[in-house]
């Protein structure tokens, strides 16, 4: 098994050549058209209708000529944080886009496309960059890092493709494939655009090609007959989801094959939601010993268990406590297919889950495991608030008409225990692990989906180092209910290292008058259960701004998972 953190340089220079490709027609031809006209235009194409980004002097024009597109530019705080609202976009829409300016755009926006690299969402940035003239004429210009090739540089080690159009013959043949790259692996791309080269017009007729990925026939036919082998010889096989079910759009497959095999799914930590969790052969989220112990023990005792589509990292196995062994493991993502211990290079994850559908069988129904929130909730009114009973009480009223973004933290280790109830309507950065997330992909997630109302659950810490994105949620009259954990700091960490460590309390801020910072939305105090149970009600039912629950918890009130997570990880910290 590979660990996919750990991918080298020439890992993912090689990526691209995992499996084969064929040109499958044609598109019209282009000519007459500028390179920045161009690439909005195959933007478009794709179906990327919002940009998520902030100006600067070398993108400016390109600016223009977006803002004068169909495309939606969002102005966003940071730019990181435009990082995270484009990758949340992108997880929902199939591709998403971040527009900066060089260097000082560039560089900030690095950590949140790495994270997207690191959990596979298809966002390309786009980057201004000084003109031609001007990076052989003044080598001192503003915003110049070593040289003019450090940017580019930098961003080739998180992104699939990437590209500086500053060849006019080739500009239009390398837009088409750095975007193709991004949607073919869903991992970041990464254009440059020198500033005086957005309105050239390359000179000639460009012939663009429709390509796909394949898969190699006879690997393909020996990977099904071997798995389906291990399946005739299974009496009580379980499916484990991973995250890449949803990135390649194969949960209706998935499902259809579970239904026609009666095989139950579980979920990594990541996957959450790549399958509705109220469907009947949902068997919960699966963490190996960091998770709950009776889903954790319904899945390590299948007689065969397909992994399809899941990272194989340390959060999604529990830090390694997961006891997943190959031998009766079918471990099929983006990258490899591993078969017991047998090795299968050049298959495409949808080809495999394709023919392995096709095969015929059907299993004896399971007795399912019960869940962590399963029991009803009954409210102790002046009883003081912890995370644990504030997620049995969220779970009563979240429903399908409901998105959840969990940052870090207990956010996330709480907040997997929760009932989603539809695909895809649960998101977080459960392996990258990149504080402040939560904010900002809310944003992405109301830009690509509006009928959906966010339920942002994130840390004081998380938090304060990307709220001032509500402030464009105000701006576009977006109505989240953000569900403020306050522990004073760090508290996962107060767990791992125990100790009178200073360094993971933050300062206190009065979080319920940002509202009026933000110039809309209501806040609320809660320090009870009933003050909670309270203020959910009206939050949920006022729809005029958005709404900040500033939820004040005890130091060390954690929940079961982190204390699991705690035992697990405190060795190594």
């Amino acid at each position: 098994m590979s660990d996919l953190g750990t991918l080298t340089k020439s890992t993912v220079e090689a990526e691209t050549e995992l499996h084969e490709s064929v040109v499958i027609g044609k598109r019209k031809p282009v000519s007459g058209v500028s390179v920045g006209d161009y690439l909005v235009n195959r933007l478009l194409d794709h179906g990327v209708e919002d940009i998520f980004g902030i100006p600067g002097d070398y993108v400016l024009s390109l600016y223009s000529k977006i803002e004068d597109s169909p495309i939606h530019l969002i102005g966003c705080t940071r730019e990181d944080s435009a990082g995270f609202a484009a990758d949340a976009y992108a997880r929902i829409k199939g591709l998403g886009a971040a527009c900066v300016t060089y260097a000082v755009g560039g560089f900030s926006i690095f950590n949140s496309i790495a994270g997207a690299y690191a959990e596979k969402s298809p966002v390309v940035v786009i980057s201004g960059s000084p003109g031609r003239d001007e990076q052989r004429l003044h080598p001192l210009l503003h915003h110049r890092v070593r040289n003019f090739r450090t940017q580019e540089e930098m961003f080739r080690h998180i992104c699939i493709a990437s590209a500086v159009l500053d060849d006019a013959d080739r500009a239009w043949q390398e837009i088409d494939r750095v975007l193709e790259a991004v949607v073919q692996y869903r991992r970041p791309g990464y254009i440059e655009i020198p500033r005086d080269m957005v309105n050239v017009i390359p000179e000639g007729v460009y012939h663009p090609m429709k390509t796909k990925l394949i898969s190699d026939t006879d690997t393909l036919n020996e990977a099904v007959f071997e798995a389906a082998r291990r399946l005739s010889e299974a009496e009580n096989p379980c499916i484990l989801a991973g995250v890449e079910i949803q990135r390649y759009g194969l949960q209706s497959k998935l499902i259809q094959m579970a239904e026609k095999m009666n095989i139950p799914v579980a979920t990594t930590l990541l996957g959450k939601s790549v399958v509705a969790e109220s469907h009947p052969l949902f068997a919960g989220v699966y963490e190996g010993a960091m998770g709950y112990e009776p889903i954790t023990r319904f899945v390590e005792e299948s007689d065969l268990v397909l992994v399809l589509g899941a990272f194989v990292s340390d959060l999604n196995l529990g830090i390694y406590t997961s006891k997943l062994e190959p031998s009766y493991c079918v471990y099929a993502n983006g990258e490899m297919l591993q078969i017991g211990h047998h090795w299968f290079e050049g298959v495409l994850l949808s080809d495999f889950i394709d023919r392995l559908g096709d095969v015929d069988f059907h299993f004896e129904p399971r007795s399912m495991p019960s869940t962590p929130l399963a029991e009803p909730y009954s409210i102790q009114t002046d009883q003081p608030i912890t995370v644990t009973r504030l997620m049995r009480r969220l779970n009563e009223s979240i429903d399908r008409s409901n998105i959840v973004i969990a940052d870090v933290g207990d956010a996330l280790f709480a907040s997997a225990d929760l009932l989603i109830r539809e695909q895809t309507e649960y998101m977080s950065p459960a392996y990258y692990a990149s504080l402040g997330f939560a904010a900002p992909a809310a944003l992405g997630c109301m830009i690509a989906r509006p009928e959906l109302r966010p339920v942002i659950i994130v840390g004081d810490g998380g938090f304060q180092m990307s709220a001032t994105e509500l402030s464009t949620m105000v701006q576009h009259k977006f109505t989240p209910i953000v569900i403020l954990l306050d522990n004073q700091g760090y508290g996962t960490e107060r767990l791992l290292h125990p100790g009178k460590n200073r360094f993971n309390d933050i300062h206190p801020w009065d979080y319920t008058e940002l509202t009026k910072v933000f110039g809309g939305g209501r806040g609320y105090e809660i320090r009870t259960e009933g003050e909670f149970d309270t203020a959910l009600h009206s939050a949920w039912e006022d729809t005029s701004g958005l709404s900040i629950l500033h939820v004040h918890l005890e130091k060390d009130d954690w929940s079961d998972s982190v204390k699991r997570l705690a035992k697990a990880l405190g060795e190594f910290v």
